[in-house]
């Protein structure tokens, strides 16, 4: 079992998996910080300079009839909060993020449609005759002497 284990772990499959899935970790840290830092400042600039992190409803629970300045003075105050702001947040990193891959793969499946037809052309040249055509050649061409 650990053997088998083991020839599982060992294939490229697997650890192109890990690889991929560190690098997505510290992409995301990446795509974060360009949404909160770069295009949520962008937008605020659109919209009246509305910062949507902050923007929820108080459903329920926390000192009642009180007003929360932010998302995070609701949650630590126990209320229930429907945080709109940070959903759209999410969708926007969502978005980023798919696009950045879906150029990513465009570009990986164009060096690889490249490298395919390169490799096709190598086939599809003409080949030379083989050792024992020309072999063949000279032992007749010895012999009509």
């Amino acid at each position: 079992m650990f053997k088998e284990f083991k020839d599982f772990i060992a294939k490229g499959n697997v650890m192109d998996m890990a690889v991929g899935i560190i690098i997505g970790a510290a992409f995301t840290a990446i795509v974060k910080s360009l949404v909160t830092d770069l295009i949520n400042p962008i937008i605020g600039l659109f919209t009246g300079g509305v910062d949507f992190t902050n923007k929820f409803f108080v459903l329920s629970g926390g000192t009642e009839g009180a007003s929360y300045a932010t998302l995070e003075a609701a949650r630590e105050a126990g209320a229930g909060t429907f945080a709109y702001g940070a959903f759209i947040m999410a969708v926007i990193n969502f978005l980023i993020i798919a696009y950045v891959v879906f150029l990513l793969v465009r570009s990986v499946n164009k060096i690889k449609d490249a490298s395919v037809k390169a490799e096709e052309a190598a086939e599809e040249a003409p080949a030379g005759p083989t050792d024992i055509e020309l072999l063949v050649e000279i032992r007749d061409a010895l012999v009509k002497k």
